[in-house]
């Protein structure tokens, strides 16, 4: 498996612009972020832990699934690259015990494959984003980023709770509910609802909602948002009062559920 375009390079300081504020991930207690690597390419997981420790972060790998479940257990990793086609167990079922230990940990999809129901079937099962191989290490790079920045973890404490008709959700403790029922969100979900809570009663363009979300141009697949959208109906919406509306030919907006008129 090719995985990158041409002959990669290590990132440069002047291409990735460190010192413009790129040092700002990290963990509250100035320990850099976890990264786990999993592929079983030899000289992939090398170059893409090479670029990974330029950022300053701290990179383990391993070659298959098994060991993958064994490094998160010990390491407790702030995002996973994750290759679809593994040795041993593939990438959704690896996707699925890593969630069932780390339940909110951002994943990012390594796949060698182009079809959409396969980038489809990676971002159902929970996972956060992907790339199709061959890609750049500097794309890698820039959404892991995106990723990581989209978890809050990493975030200085805000104590700042949204309110939005009988919704709240609180930035600190990431807790979301609705009419004070909890809903539980992946961490994409949570940064989408976050950024329509910030913006009420604003209408939001798809191109707006992949910038902010996503942190990135998404090469014009701005299906992801509808997608995630629905994920989003589905919890928040889901046998109440509508919330979240669409506008159609201009985007999405969320705005306070219209109550019932009063009968009798």
């Amino acid at each position: 498996m090719r995985s990158t375009n041409g002959t990669p390079g290590i990132p440069q300081p002047a291409q990735q612009g460190r010192p413009n504020g790129k040092d700002d991930l990290k963990h509250p207690d100035g320990s850099p972020v976890r990264v786990l690597v999993v592929d079983d390419e030899p000289s992939l997981t090398e170059l893409l832990s090479m670029a990974l420790r330029y950022e300053g972060w701290e990179v383990r790998a391993a070659a298959g699934g098994s060991e993958a479940i064994r490094i998160a257990r010990q390491m407790r990793p702030d995002a996973v690259v994750l290759d679809m086609m593994l040795p041993d167990i593939d990438g959704l079922e690896v996707l699925r015990r890593l969630r069932a230990q780390l339940d909110d940990i951002p994943v990012l999809f390594l796949t060698a494959r182009d079809a959409v129901e396969d980038r489809v079937a990676g971002l159902t099962a929970g996972g956060d984003d992907y790339v199709t191989k061959p890609f750049s290490l500097e794309e890698v790079v820039a959404r892991l980023r995106g990723l990581v920045r989209r978890t809050g973890r990493l975030l200085s404490p805000s104590n700042a709770v949204l309110t939005v008709g009988d919704l709240t959700l609180d930035e600190d403790s990431r807790d979301v509910r609705r009419g004070g029922e909890q809903i539980s969100l992946t961490a994409t979900e949570f940064e989408l609802l976050r950024y329509l809570m910030r913006n009420p009663r604003r209408v939001l363009s798809k191109a707006q909602i992949l910038d902010r979300v996503w942190n990135y141009d998404f090469g014009g697949q701005a299906n992801v948002v509808e997608l995630y959208i629905s994920y989003l109906r589905k919890k928040i919406d889901a046998g109440r009062p509508p919330m979240i509306h669409t506008m159609r030919g201009a985007g999405y907006v969320l705005k306070p559920a219209e109550q019932p008129a009063p009968t009798g």
